[in-house]
């Protein structure tokens, strides 16, 4: 699975979650920072990555825009405020669990919320 993390997350979660194997750029690594979030999740699409964010509310909003719009999505993984964004191991922990728990992936257009324990 690839990942692209939005913004409102620490490059510090891309640079341990590449120490254990994960497929993740940011923002910041692809030219995006202070960019929109509709840019944000059309460029995710686009490089086939799932959008990771804590950004929930917009994000769905914009998910369902882009499903009515026939618009490319590669699906929105949401890292919950149960998580402190400051936890940098342990969502990069949560994003590996994930991924080897998905190895197909997020459906488009799928929302999924990352867990510490997952199923």
């Amino acid at each position: 699975m690839r990942f692209y993390l939005d913004e409102d997350l620490s490059g510090k979660i891309a640079e341990i979650a590449r120490g254990v194997g994960i497929d993740i750029v940011t923002a910041h690594d692809s030219g995006n920072s202070g960019a929109e979030d509709q840019l944000h999740l059309a460029f995710a699409a686009k490089e086939r990555r799932c959008l990771v964010t804590r950004n929930r509310d917009h994000f769905i909003a914009l998910t369902v825009k882009f499903f009515e719009e026939r618009r490319p999505h590669a699906g929105v993984l949401i890292v919950p405020y149960t998580m402190p964004s400051d936890r940098f191991s342990l969502i990069a922990s949560a994003l590996a669990r994930f991924d080897g728990d998905h190895p197909e992936g997020i459906t488009i257009y799928g929302l999924a919320f990352l867990s510490l324990l997952q199923q």
